[in-house]
């Protein structure tokens, strides 16, 4: 593929973004600002994306000859090997990211995200589970820059959580968590099994993209608000006033509660994030209902009862079901080193959505 000539478009629409961004006009129009912002973001990561494969495709085409010309076996020769296999993965991921910069953008992919684990299948390995989850998304978030703020949670008596809430803000954190929503099933012996037996126990995660104002409207006279006393261990100052908030949304009968604020204010501020959250997940849902057959056989639908992918702590196995793809990475994995998993999904994801415009040309 000629990419040069993909990279001199990004850079033409580049330069038509960030002039039309300089006309103070265009900010009457909260939504196509917006749009602007994003698309703006976007491009100005694949010129610098463009930039860098340039370069490093060039430094592989130098490698190459050098290699050629060493005697096999060499030190100078071993160098360059070793220098060739890193440029090599550098120019495929360089590649990977220009593939998908070719694609229609998902608008969701720059929001933030609300991420809400919940136990399922196991009872209390269940909750223990996704104390692990939160843990390992923590340390991926913490590890790509992103800002974690919890939402709302409900403790198990054994130390995780029955359901815990989450906000993930930063750079394209829906773009590369959007893989994650689905049924998660860990295989292990339980610390509470005394015979050795492993058991099967499963979590469901849901990640939403954080929903804006401008996408749908919510009107206030069908929310039902309650304000109450947040519940958890005794002591804490969260816990000692009736700060806890919960809103019942009467048309869909969707409920949200928000407790992690000590303020009332805060709290439904939070809880209305995730109403809206979970709102315009429905309504993408209902626009994309006629596409569901092509889509469940894509990567990220979303589906809740999907098993996504199994965390084997016997063999220190991590198989991503959607994919067939098998890691033997599991503690490095659990411990949120999470890209040698998304990678390959986003990999998947552009080939396959590639192929997919090929084939309706």
């Amino acid at each position: 593929m000629d990419y040069d000539k993909h990279i001199e478009n990004f850079a033409r629409r580049y330069a038509e973004v960030e002039r039309a961004l300089a006309d103070p006009e265009v900010f009457n129009d909260q939504k196509k600002s917006q749009e602007l912002s994003r698309e703006y973001a976007r491009l100005k990561r694949l010129v610098a994306v463009g930039e860098n494969f340039r370069k490093s495709s060039k430094d592989l085409a130098d490698n190459r000859e050098m290699l050629a010309a060493e005697e096999e076996g060499s030190e100078l020769a071993e160098m360059a090997q070793e220098e060739g296999e890193r440029l090599e993965g550098e120019v495929k991921a360089l590649e990977l990211e220009l593939q998908a910069g070719l694609l229609p953008p998902d608008p969701a992919d720059s929001r933030n995200t609300i991420f809400e684990i919940r136990a399922g299948a196991g009872g209390d390995e269940s909750s223990l589970f996704a104390g692990d989850l939160l843990r390992m998304y923590t340390r991926y978030a913490e590890a790509q820059g992103w800002k974690i703020e919890p939402m709302d949670s409900s403790p198990s008596e054994v130390g995780g959580f029955k359901e815990v809430i989450f906000q993930v803000t930063g750079s394209d954190v829906y773009k590369r968590l959007k893989y994650e929503s689905g049924v998660h099933r860990v295989q292990r012996v339980p610390t509470t099994e005394a015979s050795g037996r492993i058991h099967t126990s499963t979590c469901t995660v849901a990640v939403l993209p954080e929903a804006e104002e401008v996408d749908l409207q919510i009107n206030p006279d069908d929310l039902e608000i309650t304000r109450c006393r947040a519940s958890g261990p005794g002591g804490q100052g969260v816990n000692t006033t009736d700060s806890a908030v919960q809103i019942l949304h009467k048309p869909t009968e969707l409920i949200v509660r928000c407790a992690d604020e000590r303020s009332q204010l805060k709290n439904k501020d939070k809880a209305m994030k995730v109403l809206r959250s979970r709102l315009l997940e429905r309504k993408i849902a209902a626009e994309q209902a006629k596409y569901a057959a092509e889509r469940k056989s894509q990567v990220g639908t979303g589906e809740r009862n999907e098993r996504i992918r199994t965390y084997n702590f016997p063999q220190g196995r991590v198989t991503d079901h959607r994919i067939e793809l098998t890691l033997y990475n599991l503690p490095q994995v659990i411990e949120g080193e999470l890209d040698s998993v998304i990678n390959p999904l986003i990999a998947d994801d552009v080939e396959r959505r590639l192929k997919s415009i090929t084939a309706n040309v």
